[in-house]
């Protein structure tokens, strides 16, 4: 199955509704457990507490740690791969209810989103139990607001549509140390080195180069959010980076903060 061949997918019965258009979902999956691609009738937040999933979806992967959650509009198709095992906590809001409560707010495209401690608190306080109705109306708003200054690309590979920049693009990924040239990637995928070139400056708005980039810093946030005992030399030498600063300077110019801090915040 395709990430386009998407089945409609009915919310499960271990289902929680807090209120008339919001439900909620926890579950455990283990590490390397699939999600294939499918979509929902409404839109949802997805959050694991702890563990790290990647969400694939037909404009690129996100790289989801502890410290992020990912917003997927209904109707939008996606699959999730589970990196380490997950708790995962999952918020999903009817279209009807979202038009009243969510007035202001851009909820119609798909994005990754910075946990606060105050927004992990808020998703955690709504499946504990007994919590009451009027409390959990309040932390599901809260949660929503959370949304609106929350955003963050750095864990985000767009993908190329065009079937040989996409080739391409997938062969950096399943070897994201190894630095290509790009005339020869490009005669791998039948294309030539200009148009692959403008091809990813076309359809993931990032240089070649900018792109592989963030393809190997994306690997290293999975190696970082998913082994507790990684060191950051180790990483940076198989990442094929020729010195920690050098590492340390490109992980920072994608993710605003440098290995160390990411691992620490992100609780790995």
């Amino acid at each position: 199955m395709t990430i386009v061949d998407t089945p409609l997918k009915a919310l499960g019965a271990d289902r929680m509704t807090t209120e008339p258009g919001v439900h909620l979902i926890a579950r455990l999956y283990h590490k390397g457990a699939r999600l294939d691609p499918h979509m929902h009738r409404e839109s949802q937040l997805i959050y694991a507490s702890r563990g790290t999933m990647q969400v694939t979806t037909p404009q690129g992967r996100w790289l989801v740690p502890p410290d992020r959650a990912v917003w997927v509009p209904a109707r939008h198709a996606h699959a999730i791969d589970m990196l380490a095992d997950s708790q995962m906590r999952t918020l999903y809001f009817e279209l009807d209810w979202l038009r009243q409560a969510a007035r202001g707010l851009r909820l119609d495209r798909e994005f990754v989103v910075q946990v606060s401690p105050l927004l992990h608190q808020a998703i955690l306080a709504l499946f504990a139990p007994d919590g009451g109705a009027e409390r959990a109306a309040l932390l599901v708003r809260l949660a929503l607001l959370e949304l609106r200054r929350a955003e963050d690309s750095s864990t985000f590979i767009p993908l190329p549509q065009d079937p040989r920049a996409r080739r391409a693009a997938l062969l950096v990924l399943a070897s994201p140390a190894t630095e290509e040239d790009l005339a020869t990637l490009a005669s791998m995928v039948g294309s030539s080195a200009r148009t692959l070139s403008r091809l990813f400056a076309a359809e993931t708005r990032l240089s070649f180069k900018a792109w592989c980039q963030r393809a190997r810093i994306a690997a290293a946030i999975e190696r970082l959010s998913t082994d507790r005992h990684l060191s950051v030399k180790q990483l940076a030498a198989d990442l094929g980076y020729a010195s920690v600063p050098a590492f340390s300077h490109a992980f920072r110019q994608v993710t605003g903060r440098t290995p160390t801090d990411f691992a620490e915040q992100s609780g790995a």
